[in-house]
Protein backbone atom coordinates (compact mmCIF):
# COMPACT_ATOMS: atom_id res chain seq x y z
CA UNK A 1 0.00 0.00 0.00
CA UNK A 2 2.90 2.33 0.82
CA UNK A 3 4.56 1.54 -2.53
CA UNK A 4 1.29 2.26 -4.37
CA UNK A 5 0.97 5.62 -2.60
CA UNK A 6 4.53 6.49 -3.57
CA UNK A 7 3.82 5.60 -7.21
CA UNK A 8 0.69 7.79 -7.21
CA UNK A 9 2.63 10.68 -5.72
CA UNK A 10 5.39 10.28 -8.31
CA UNK A 11 2.87 10.19 -11.15
CA UNK A 12 1.13 13.29 -9.82
CA UNK A 13 4.49 15.07 -9.48
CA UNK A 14 5.44 14.07 -13.04
CA UNK A 15 2.08 15.29 -14.34
CA UNK A 16 2.50 18.62 -12.59
CA UNK A 17 5.96 19.04 -14.11
CA UNK A 18 4.60 18.17 -17.57
CA UNK A 19 1.77 20.66 -17.06
CA UNK A 20 4.20 23.35 -16.00
CA UNK A 21 6.42 22.66 -19.01
CA UNK A 22 3.50 22.58 -21.47
CA UNK A 23 3.52 25.49 -23.90
CA UNK A 24 1.15 28.30 -23.02
CA UNK A 25 -1.89 28.36 -25.31
CA UNK A 26 -2.40 30.99 -27.95
CA UNK A 27 -5.69 32.78 -27.32
CA UNK A 28 -7.95 34.21 -30.03
CA UNK A 29 -11.10 36.00 -28.87
CA UNK A 30 -13.63 36.67 -31.65
CA UNK A 31 -16.21 39.24 -30.55
CA UNK A 32 -19.11 39.92 -32.93
CA UNK A 33 -21.00 43.19 -32.60
CA UNK A 34 -24.79 43.00 -32.05
CA UNK A 35 -25.11 39.38 -33.19
CA UNK A 36 -28.44 37.79 -32.27
CA UNK A 37 -28.70 34.74 -30.02
CA UNK A 38 -29.92 32.54 -32.89
CA UNK A 39 -28.32 34.25 -35.91
CA UNK A 40 -25.78 31.45 -36.53
CA UNK A 41 -26.32 27.93 -37.77
CA UNK A 42 -24.87 26.32 -34.65
CA UNK A 43 -27.62 28.07 -32.66
CA UNK A 44 -30.37 26.91 -34.98
CA UNK A 45 -30.47 29.66 -37.60
CA UNK A 46 -32.00 28.56 -40.90
CA UNK A 47 -32.14 31.69 -43.05
CA UNK A 48 -28.46 32.73 -42.79
CA UNK A 49 -25.51 30.47 -43.56
CA UNK A 50 -22.45 30.63 -41.28
CA UNK A 51 -20.35 27.60 -42.34
CA UNK A 52 -16.97 28.72 -40.95
CA UNK A 53 -18.41 29.75 -37.59
CA UNK A 54 -20.43 26.54 -37.38
CA UNK A 55 -17.39 24.39 -38.16
CA UNK A 56 -15.43 26.00 -35.33
CA UNK A 57 -18.37 25.61 -32.95
CA UNK A 58 -18.65 21.91 -33.84
CA UNK A 59 -15.00 21.42 -32.92
CA UNK A 60 -15.65 22.79 -29.44
CA UNK A 61 -18.28 23.39 -26.78
CA UNK A 62 -21.35 25.59 -27.27
CA UNK A 63 -22.29 27.82 -24.33
CA UNK A 64 -26.04 28.35 -24.27
CA UNK A 65 -26.21 30.36 -21.02
CA UNK A 66 -23.34 32.78 -21.59
CA UNK A 67 -24.06 36.30 -20.34
CA UNK A 68 -22.58 39.69 -21.16
CA UNK A 69 -23.65 43.31 -20.77
CA UNK A 70 -26.59 44.76 -22.78
CA UNK A 71 -24.46 47.17 -24.87
CA UNK A 72 -20.98 47.49 -26.39
CA UNK A 73 -18.56 49.25 -24.04
CA UNK A 74 -19.67 47.54 -20.79
CA UNK A 75 -19.14 44.08 -22.30
CA UNK A 76 -15.68 45.08 -23.47
CA UNK A 77 -14.86 46.42 -20.01
CA UNK A 78 -16.04 43.16 -18.44
CA UNK A 79 -13.89 41.08 -20.80
CA UNK A 80 -10.84 43.28 -20.33
CA UNK A 81 -11.00 43.39 -16.51
CA UNK A 82 -13.07 40.45 -15.27
CA UNK A 83 -15.10 42.97 -13.27
CA UNK A 84 -18.76 43.92 -13.32
CA UNK A 85 -19.91 47.38 -14.40
CA UNK A 86 -20.71 48.13 -10.75
CA UNK A 87 -16.96 48.13 -10.10
CA UNK A 88 -15.57 49.71 -13.30
CA UNK A 89 -18.27 52.37 -13.74
CA UNK A 90 -18.64 51.40 -17.42
CA UNK A 91 -22.43 50.94 -17.49
CA UNK A 92 -23.04 52.38 -20.92
CA UNK A 93 -21.42 53.34 -24.22
CA UNK A 94 -18.27 55.48 -24.33
CA UNK A 95 -19.12 58.02 -27.02
CA UNK A 96 -16.79 60.15 -29.15
CA UNK A 97 -15.31 63.10 -27.27
CA UNK A 98 -16.54 61.73 -23.94
CA UNK A 99 -14.04 62.70 -21.21
CA UNK A 100 -13.92 59.22 -19.68
CA UNK A 101 -13.14 55.60 -20.40
CA UNK A 102 -12.17 52.37 -18.67
CA UNK A 103 -10.59 53.67 -15.43
CA UNK A 104 -6.80 53.68 -15.57
CA UNK A 105 -6.29 51.79 -12.28
CA UNK A 106 -7.97 48.74 -13.87
CA UNK A 107 -5.56 45.97 -14.80
CA UNK A 108 -6.50 44.70 -18.23
CA UNK A 109 -6.39 41.23 -19.75
CA UNK A 110 -3.65 42.13 -22.28
CA UNK A 111 -1.58 43.72 -19.52
CA UNK A 112 -1.80 40.59 -17.42
CA UNK A 113 -1.07 38.29 -20.37
CA UNK A 114 1.87 40.41 -21.47
CA UNK A 115 3.28 40.07 -17.95
CA UNK A 116 3.00 36.30 -18.49
CA UNK A 117 5.08 36.47 -21.67
CA UNK A 118 2.41 36.94 -24.35
CA UNK A 119 2.52 39.15 -27.40
CA UNK A 120 -0.80 41.00 -27.59
CA UNK A 121 -2.82 42.46 -30.46
CA UNK A 122 -6.22 44.02 -31.03
CA UNK A 123 -7.78 44.14 -34.50
CA UNK A 124 -11.17 45.85 -34.50
CA UNK A 125 -13.23 48.03 -32.19
CA UNK A 126 -11.81 49.24 -28.85
CA UNK A 127 -14.66 51.41 -27.47
CA UNK A 128 -13.20 51.97 -24.00
CA UNK A 129 -11.91 55.52 -24.29
CA UNK A 130 -9.42 57.59 -26.28
CA UNK A 131 -9.82 61.16 -25.04
CA UNK A 132 -6.31 60.91 -23.58
CA UNK A 133 -3.46 58.70 -24.84
CA UNK A 134 -3.42 56.78 -21.55
CA UNK A 135 -6.85 55.31 -22.37
CA UNK A 136 -5.93 53.92 -25.79
CA UNK A 137 -5.12 50.25 -26.52
CA UNK A 138 -1.32 50.45 -26.73
CA UNK A 139 -1.34 52.04 -23.28
CA UNK A 140 -3.66 49.36 -21.88
CA UNK A 141 -1.56 46.30 -22.64
CA UNK A 142 -1.69 45.78 -26.40
CA UNK A 143 1.61 45.60 -28.27
CA UNK A 144 -0.20 46.16 -31.53
CA UNK A 145 -3.46 47.95 -32.40
CA UNK A 146 -5.42 48.21 -35.63
CA UNK A 147 -8.99 49.35 -36.21
CA UNK A 148 -11.33 51.88 -34.69
CA UNK A 149 -12.07 53.42 -31.31
CA UNK A 150 -15.87 53.74 -31.52
CA UNK A 151 -18.94 52.08 -32.97
CA UNK A 152 -21.24 52.99 -35.86
CA UNK A 153 -18.43 53.89 -38.24
CA UNK A 154 -18.96 53.87 -41.99
CA UNK A 155 -17.74 50.44 -43.12
CA UNK A 156 -16.05 51.83 -46.24
CA UNK A 157 -14.82 55.30 -45.30
CA UNK A 158 -14.33 54.54 -41.57
CA UNK A 159 -15.76 57.94 -40.71
CA UNK A 160 -17.80 58.61 -37.59
CA UNK A 161 -19.51 62.02 -37.28
CA UNK A 162 -17.46 63.31 -40.23
CA UNK A 163 -14.20 62.34 -38.52
CA UNK A 164 -11.77 59.56 -39.31
CA UNK A 165 -11.97 56.64 -36.88
CA UNK A 166 -9.28 54.30 -38.15
CA UNK A 167 -5.99 53.81 -36.35
CA UNK A 168 -2.78 51.84 -36.37
CA UNK A 169 -1.00 51.69 -33.03
CA UNK A 170 -3.33 54.45 -31.81
CA UNK A 171 -2.22 56.85 -34.55
CA UNK A 172 -4.92 58.02 -37.02
CA UNK A 173 -4.32 56.08 -40.24
CA UNK A 174 -7.00 56.64 -42.91
CA UNK A 175 -7.35 53.60 -45.19
CA UNK A 176 -9.74 52.45 -47.86
CA UNK A 177 -11.56 49.15 -47.80
CA UNK A 178 -14.45 47.32 -46.19
CA UNK A 179 -13.70 47.24 -42.47
CA UNK A 180 -14.48 43.53 -41.99
CA UNK A 181 -12.01 42.70 -44.76
CA UNK A 182 -9.33 44.96 -43.32
CA UNK A 183 -9.72 43.58 -39.80
CA UNK A 184 -9.46 39.99 -41.08
CA UNK A 185 -6.38 40.80 -43.17
CA UNK A 186 -4.63 42.40 -40.21
CA UNK A 187 -5.55 39.53 -37.87
CA UNK A 188 -4.12 37.03 -40.33
CA UNK A 189 -0.94 39.08 -40.60
CA UNK A 190 -0.62 39.19 -36.81
CA UNK A 191 -0.84 35.40 -36.76
CA UNK A 192 1.70 34.93 -39.55
CA UNK A 193 4.16 37.28 -37.79
CA UNK A 194 3.77 35.73 -34.34
CA UNK A 195 7.19 35.23 -32.73
CA UNK A 196 8.05 31.57 -32.29
CA UNK A 197 9.18 32.15 -28.72
CA UNK A 198 6.01 33.87 -27.48
CA UNK A 199 2.37 32.81 -27.19
CA UNK A 200 -0.19 35.09 -28.82
CA UNK A 201 -3.25 36.85 -27.46
CA UNK A 202 -5.27 38.11 -30.41
CA UNK A 203 -8.46 40.04 -29.68
CA UNK A 204 -10.67 40.50 -32.76
CA UNK A 205 -13.73 42.64 -31.93
CA UNK A 206 -15.41 42.99 -35.34
CA UNK A 207 -17.70 45.97 -35.94
CA UNK A 208 -19.90 43.65 -38.02
CA UNK A 209 -22.88 43.35 -37.74
CA UNK A 210 -23.44 46.69 -36.00
CA UNK A 211 -25.21 49.47 -37.90
CA UNK A 212 -24.91 51.16 -40.34
CA UNK A 213 -26.07 48.21 -42.43
CA UNK A 214 -23.40 48.25 -45.13
CA UNK A 215 -21.87 45.38 -47.08
CA UNK A 216 -20.60 44.77 -50.63
CA UNK A 217 -23.51 43.70 -52.82
CA UNK A 218 -21.96 40.31 -53.60
CA UNK A 219 -22.53 39.12 -50.02
CA UNK A 220 -26.26 39.81 -50.27
CA UNK A 221 -26.89 38.09 -53.59
CA UNK A 222 -27.75 34.69 -52.12
CA UNK A 223 -30.23 36.31 -49.72
CA UNK A 224 -32.49 38.03 -52.24
CA UNK A 225 -35.47 36.22 -50.72
CA UNK A 226 -34.99 37.94 -47.37
CA UNK A 227 -36.63 41.31 -46.66
CA UNK A 228 -34.61 44.26 -45.43
CA UNK A 229 -33.08 44.83 -42.96
CA UNK A 230 -32.60 41.06 -42.49
CA UNK A 231 -31.05 40.76 -45.93
CA UNK A 232 -28.31 43.28 -45.13
CA UNK A 233 -27.64 41.58 -41.79
CA UNK A 234 -27.26 38.28 -43.64
CA UNK A 235 -24.73 39.80 -46.03
CA UNK A 236 -22.76 41.45 -43.22
CA UNK A 237 -22.67 38.21 -41.24
CA UNK A 238 -21.54 36.33 -44.36
CA UNK A 239 -18.56 38.70 -44.56
CA UNK A 240 -17.75 38.13 -40.86
CA UNK A 241 -18.07 34.36 -41.33
CA UNK A 242 -15.67 34.51 -44.28
CA UNK A 243 -13.23 36.56 -42.17
CA UNK A 244 -13.32 34.00 -39.35
CA UNK A 245 -12.60 31.26 -41.89
CA UNK A 246 -9.55 33.22 -43.01
CA UNK A 247 -8.33 33.61 -39.43
CA UNK A 248 -8.68 29.86 -38.85
CA UNK A 249 -6.77 29.20 -42.08
CA UNK A 250 -3.99 31.51 -40.89
CA UNK A 251 -3.73 29.55 -37.63
CA UNK A 252 -3.50 26.33 -39.63
CA UNK A 253 -0.86 27.77 -41.95
CA UNK A 254 1.22 28.90 -38.96
CA UNK A 255 0.90 25.42 -37.49
CA UNK A 256 -0.51 26.60 -34.16
CA UNK A 257 -4.17 25.57 -34.33
CA UNK A 258 -3.69 22.62 -31.98
CA UNK A 259 -2.41 24.89 -29.24
CA UNK A 260 -4.88 27.73 -29.74
CA UNK A 261 -7.97 28.43 -27.66
CA UNK A 262 -10.63 30.21 -29.73
CA UNK A 263 -13.48 31.96 -27.94
CA UNK A 264 -16.46 33.31 -29.88
CA UNK A 265 -19.32 35.44 -28.61
CA UNK A 266 -21.54 38.42 -29.32
CA UNK A 267 -21.06 41.58 -27.26
CA UNK A 268 -24.79 41.85 -26.49
CA UNK A 269 -28.12 40.63 -27.80
CA UNK A 270 -29.24 41.41 -31.32
CA UNK A 271 -30.84 44.76 -32.11
CA UNK A 272 -34.28 45.18 -33.66
CA UNK A 273 -35.06 41.50 -32.95
CA UNK A 274 -37.44 39.78 -35.31
CA UNK A 275 -36.63 42.16 -38.16
CA UNK A 276 -32.88 42.69 -38.29
CA UNK A 277 -31.59 40.01 -35.92
CA UNK A 278 -33.01 36.95 -34.18
CA UNK A 279 -32.82 36.38 -30.42
CA UNK A 280 -35.43 33.61 -30.43
CA UNK A 281 -36.59 32.14 -28.10
CA UNK A 282 -35.41 34.94 -25.81
CA UNK A 283 -37.29 38.11 -24.94
CA UNK A 284 -36.33 41.58 -26.26
CA UNK A 285 -32.83 42.51 -27.35
CA UNK A 286 -29.88 44.87 -27.19
CA UNK A 287 -29.92 47.41 -24.39
CA UNK A 288 -32.27 45.46 -22.12
CA UNK A 289 -31.68 43.17 -19.16
CA UNK A 290 -34.15 40.63 -20.48
CA UNK A 291 -32.48 37.47 -21.77
CA UNK A 292 -32.46 38.75 -25.35
CA UNK A 293 -30.24 41.64 -24.30
CA UNK A 294 -27.67 39.87 -22.13
CA UNK A 295 -27.65 36.17 -23.07
CA UNK A 296 -25.66 35.61 -26.26
CA UNK A 297 -24.47 32.91 -28.62
CA UNK A 298 -21.00 31.69 -27.68
CA UNK A 299 -18.59 28.78 -27.92
CA UNK A 300 -15.04 27.81 -27.00
CA UNK A 301 -12.76 25.58 -29.08
CA UNK A 302 -9.36 24.06 -28.29
CA UNK A 303 -8.54 20.71 -29.94
CA UNK A 304 -7.85 17.99 -27.40
CA UNK A 305 -8.56 20.27 -24.44
CA UNK A 306 -12.21 21.32 -24.79
CA UNK A 307 -14.66 18.54 -25.74
CA UNK A 308 -16.01 18.72 -29.30
CA UNK A 309 -19.71 18.67 -30.12
CA UNK A 310 -20.78 19.38 -26.54
CA UNK A 311 -23.36 21.88 -25.29
CA UNK A 312 -23.05 23.43 -21.83
CA UNK A 313 -26.05 25.23 -20.33
CA UNK A 314 -24.40 26.22 -17.04
CA UNK A 315 -24.65 30.01 -16.46
CA UNK A 316 -21.41 31.91 -17.11
CA UNK A 317 -20.56 35.57 -17.59
CA UNK A 318 -18.06 37.47 -19.72
CA UNK A 319 -16.18 38.44 -16.54
CA UNK A 320 -15.25 34.77 -16.14
CA UNK A 321 -12.85 34.70 -19.06
CA UNK A 322 -10.41 37.03 -17.30
CA UNK A 323 -9.47 34.70 -14.41
CA UNK A 324 -9.84 31.62 -16.61
CA UNK A 325 -7.43 32.87 -19.27
CA UNK A 326 -4.97 34.19 -16.71
CA UNK A 327 -4.86 30.78 -15.03
CA UNK A 328 -4.29 29.02 -18.36
CA UNK A 329 -1.52 31.50 -19.16
CA UNK A 330 0.17 31.14 -15.80
CA UNK A 331 -0.55 34.76 -14.88
CA UNK A 332 -1.54 35.86 -11.41
CA UNK A 333 -4.95 37.20 -10.42
CA UNK A 334 -3.50 38.63 -7.23
CA UNK A 335 -4.19 42.31 -7.84
CA UNK A 336 -5.51 45.35 -5.96
CA UNK A 337 -8.83 45.40 -7.86
CA UNK A 338 -10.13 41.87 -7.47
CA UNK A 339 -11.91 40.19 -10.41
CA UNK A 340 -15.60 39.38 -10.08
CA UNK A 341 -15.26 36.53 -12.56
CA UNK A 342 -14.55 32.92 -11.66
CA UNK A 343 -12.56 30.12 -13.26
CA UNK A 344 -14.87 28.31 -15.69
CA UNK A 345 -12.30 25.86 -17.03
CA UNK A 346 -13.76 22.89 -15.08
CA UNK A 347 -17.20 23.74 -16.51
CA UNK A 348 -15.81 23.68 -20.05
CA UNK A 349 -13.65 20.59 -19.72
CA UNK A 350 -14.97 18.41 -16.89
CA UNK A 351 -18.72 18.90 -16.91
CA UNK A 352 -18.61 20.83 -13.63
CA UNK A 353 -21.41 23.05 -12.40
CA UNK A 354 -21.15 26.82 -12.65
CA UNK A 355 -18.87 28.28 -9.96
CA UNK A 356 -21.39 31.10 -9.37
CA UNK A 357 -24.05 31.06 -6.68
CA UNK A 358 -25.46 34.11 -8.48
CA UNK A 359 -24.69 36.20 -11.58
CA UNK A 360 -25.22 39.95 -11.81
CA UNK A 361 -26.81 41.21 -15.04
CA UNK A 362 -26.24 44.94 -14.92
CA UNK A 363 -28.24 47.37 -17.05
CA UNK A 364 -27.10 50.59 -18.67
CA UNK A 365 -27.91 52.59 -15.51
CA UNK A 366 -27.28 51.80 -11.83
CA UNK A 367 -31.05 51.56 -11.24
CA UNK A 368 -31.48 48.78 -13.84
CA UNK A 369 -30.21 45.36 -12.84
CA UNK A 370 -31.04 41.68 -12.72
CA UNK A 371 -29.70 38.67 -10.86
CA UNK A 372 -29.76 35.02 -11.84
CA UNK A 373 -29.69 32.42 -9.06
CA UNK A 374 -30.00 28.89 -10.39
CA UNK A 375 -32.96 28.89 -12.78
CA UNK A 376 -34.49 31.98 -11.17
CA UNK A 377 -34.04 35.51 -12.42
CA UNK A 378 -35.15 38.75 -10.78
CA UNK A 379 -35.23 41.99 -12.77
CA UNK A 380 -35.26 45.49 -11.31
CA UNK A 381 -36.64 48.37 -13.41
CA UNK A 382 -36.43 46.45 -16.68
CA UNK A 383 -37.66 48.03 -19.90
CA UNK A 384 -38.66 46.37 -23.15
CA UNK A 385 -36.67 48.68 -25.42
CA UNK A 386 -33.20 50.11 -25.04
CA UNK A 387 -34.59 53.58 -25.76
CA UNK A 388 -36.69 53.50 -22.60
CA UNK A 389 -35.13 54.89 -19.46
CA UNK A 390 -35.81 54.64 -15.75
CA UNK A 391 -34.66 56.82 -12.90
CA UNK A 392 -31.30 55.96 -11.39
CA UNK A 393 -32.91 55.78 -7.97
CA UNK A 394 -33.39 52.31 -6.53
CA UNK A 395 -36.19 52.94 -4.05
CA UNK A 396 -38.98 50.88 -2.54
CA UNK A 397 -41.18 51.61 -5.54
CA UNK A 398 -38.83 49.94 -8.01
CA UNK A 399 -40.55 47.51 -10.34
CA UNK A 400 -39.53 43.88 -9.86
CA UNK A 401 -40.13 40.92 -12.17
CA UNK A 402 -39.40 37.27 -11.44
CA UNK A 403 -39.03 34.43 -13.93
CA UNK A 404 -38.12 30.76 -13.82
CA UNK A 405 -35.90 30.34 -16.88
CA UNK A 406 -36.09 26.55 -16.84
CA UNK A 407 -39.83 26.74 -17.50
CA UNK A 408 -40.02 30.15 -19.15
CA UNK A 409 -36.90 31.05 -21.13
CA UNK A 410 -38.92 33.69 -22.98
CA UNK A 411 -39.73 35.54 -19.73
CA UNK A 412 -43.46 35.65 -20.43
CA UNK A 413 -44.85 34.81 -16.99
CA UNK A 414 -43.93 37.19 -14.18
CA UNK A 415 -44.00 35.28 -10.88
CA UNK A 416 -43.03 38.14 -8.55
CA UNK A 417 -46.50 38.42 -7.04
CA UNK A 418 -47.09 34.67 -6.69
CA UNK A 419 -43.60 33.91 -5.34
CA UNK A 420 -43.03 36.61 -2.69
CA UNK A 421 -40.44 34.63 -0.71
CA UNK A 422 -38.36 33.88 -3.79
CA UNK A 423 -38.66 37.51 -4.88
CA UNK A 424 -37.47 38.73 -1.49
CA UNK A 425 -34.56 36.28 -1.47
CA UNK A 426 -33.33 37.28 -4.93
CA UNK A 427 -33.80 40.98 -4.18
CA UNK A 428 -31.56 40.58 -1.13
CA UNK A 429 -28.92 38.86 -3.28
CA UNK A 430 -29.14 41.62 -5.87
CA UNK A 431 -28.77 44.24 -3.16
CA UNK A 432 -25.54 42.54 -2.10
CA UNK A 433 -24.19 43.02 -5.60
CA UNK A 434 -25.29 46.65 -5.73
CA UNK A 435 -24.21 47.80 -2.28
CA UNK A 436 -20.76 48.92 -3.44
CA UNK A 437 -21.70 49.99 -6.96
CA UNK A 438 -19.74 52.94 -8.28
CA UNK A 439 -21.26 55.82 -10.21
CA UNK A 440 -21.15 55.76 -14.03
CA UNK A 441 -17.68 56.69 -15.26
CA UNK A 442 -16.70 57.47 -11.69
CA UNK A 443 -14.89 55.27 -9.14
CA UNK A 444 -16.93 56.61 -6.21
CA UNK A 445 -19.82 54.55 -4.77
CA UNK A 446 -23.22 55.60 -6.12
CA UNK A 447 -24.53 56.69 -2.71
CA UNK A 448 -21.46 58.81 -2.05
CA UNK A 449 -21.69 60.39 -5.49
CA UNK A 450 -25.36 61.27 -4.94
CA UNK A 451 -24.58 62.72 -1.51
CA UNK A 452 -21.85 64.86 -3.04
CA UNK A 453 -24.28 66.18 -5.68
CA UNK A 454 -26.83 67.01 -3.00
CA UNK A 455 -24.12 68.82 -1.03
CA UNK A 456 -23.22 70.94 -4.04
CA UNK A 457 -26.86 71.87 -4.57
CA UNK A 458 -27.19 72.97 -0.93
CA UNK A 459 -24.00 74.98 -1.21
CA UNK A 460 -25.33 76.80 -4.28
CA UNK A 461 -28.51 77.66 -2.41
Amino acid sequence: MIRLSIVILLLAHTASIASADAPKPNIVYLLIDDLGYSDCGFMGCRDIQTPHIDALAAQGTTLTSFYVQPVCSPTRAALMTGRYATHTGVYTIVRPNAPWGLPLPERTLPQALREAGYTTSICGKWHLGEFQPAYTPTHRGFDRQYGHMFGAIDYFTHMRDEKNDWYRNDVPTPEEGYSTHLIAKEACQVISEKPDDKPLFLYVPFNGIHSPLQVPASYKERYARLPEPRRSIAGMLAAVDEAIGQIKDALDAKGISDNTLIVFSSDNGGFNPGKATSNAPLRAGKGTIYEGGVRVCAFATWPGKIPAGVTVDEPMHGVDWYPTLLKLAGATTDQPLAPDGMDIWPVLTQGAKTPHDAILLMGTQPGKAAVRVGDWKLLLNASQKDTEETDETDDAGAKMELYNLADDIGEKHDLAASQPEKTTMLRARLDQFLKDAVAPGNPRPVKAAKSARRGKKKARK
